[in-house]
């Protein structure tokens, strides 16, 4: 998908475009961190992303080794240093790409996140991951959904990341009126599919699927 957005073609620069809607969160966090308040981290990333949206951005993703994130930040990074005063007429709203973004909760959202004060670039890896753990949940939720599984999902959804002991995997099984064998294949099931969205939601974000792995360690080592 990077590499063929670099096409400018319909479909992906929808592609390229969503891309941002679900990564936004991460670049306010990098900007916040460098120390800009609420409405010019808002300003900012509003017209970093008026910009990268309609210039071949991508064109410098070989330097970035075909990963989306690594790109993104740089591209970012760029734009602070060079282009923001001459973008100062780009507000929200007033570029000719305007991405609705959720400024309404983004500034609590981050004073959440910034209880550990990490650095900018730890800030936005670690937000980053959290974005693409979210958006992994979304669809593995939406599939349960549409297989008529929704409430199964809510009650079992707790041990995706957390192991649960067999008390709490007999308690779902009770709530669910299921055997405790049938729960604890229900739980495995979900933590393979939900691996195997996880590392297709990864490879979304790179030009070269062999880096899956790598991206996967690099992201989960902002937790560390």
């Amino acid at each position: 998908m990077l590499t063929a957005g670099q096409c400018h073609t319909p479909q992906s620069d929808a592609a390229l475009e969503q891309l941002c809607q679900t990564y936004w969160f991460p670049l306010y966090a990098y900007v916040r961190r460098r120390g800009h308040n609420k409405q010019d981290a808002e300003d900012s990333v509003q017209a970093f992303f008026a910009r990268f949206l309609n210039k071949n951005y991508l064109a410098g993703l070989s330097a970035e080794r075909g990963r989306f994130r690594a790109c993104l930040l740089a591209s970012l990074k760029h734009f602070l240093i060079n282009e923001w005063k001459k973008s100062q007429r780009i507000k929200r709203g007033g570029g000719e790409i305007h991405l609705s973004l959720d400024w309404q909760t983004a500034d609590t959202k981050f004073q959440v996140a910034s209880v550990s004060e990490p650095s900018p670039d730890k800030a936005f890896d670690r937000e980053w991951a959290l974005a693409l753990l979210s958006k992994v949940i979304e669809r593995l939720q939406s599939e349960c959904a549409a297989d008529g599984k929704a409430k199964l999902f809510e009650q079992l959804k707790t041990f995706l990341m957390a192991g649960g002991g067999d008390s709490a995997q007999a308690a779902v099984a009770q709530s669910l009126g299921m055997e405790e064998g049938a729960v604890r294949v229900a739980i495995h099931r979900l933590r393979k599919r939900y691996r195997a969205l996880l590392r297709d939601e990864i490879a979304h974000t790179l030009s070269d699927e062999t880096l899956v792995d790598e991206e996967m360690r690099a992201l989960f080592g902002a937790f560390t």
